[in-house]
């Protein structure tokens, strides 16, 4: 199955809680919860240790703002990227949000993550 080919609704149903629950572990620094839903292939490519003191010492990613924006879909190929404006809670100013959805061994998985 290819994601491109579900519905908007369908894939609003399916990325909407991951978001949520990306900014949820992040905002907690729960990073076993944070890469759940990752793609192998993502996981493989992590710099644990990178990652690990971007929980550490991140405003931004311990401070995010629940509530999103949702300002649009990109189908490309066998992904599709959902886009998100970002606010902080104590940083002023928004971020643009990405997340690159896919099916991996027929369930959907993160590919692809960040907050610009």
């Amino acid at each position: 199955m290819n994601i491109i080919d579900l519905s908007d609704e369908e894939i609003f149903d399916i990325a909407h809680p991951l978001w949520d629950d990306l900014i949820k572990f992040s905002n907690k620094g729960q990073y076993g919860k944070f890469i759940r839903n990752f793609s192998y292939e993502l996981l493989l490519g992590l710099n644990e240790v990178e990652l690990g003191k971007q929980f550490a010492h991140s405003t931004l990613s311990r401070n995010l703002a629940e509530e999103r924006d949702f300002l649009g879909l990109i189908r490309r190929g066998e992904h599709v990227t959902a886009l998100y404006r970002v606010r902080s809670t104590t940083m002023p100013g928004e971020w643009l949000g990405r997340m690159v959805l896919g099916y991996e061994k027929g369930e959907v998985r993160i590919f692809a993550a960040s907050i610009f």
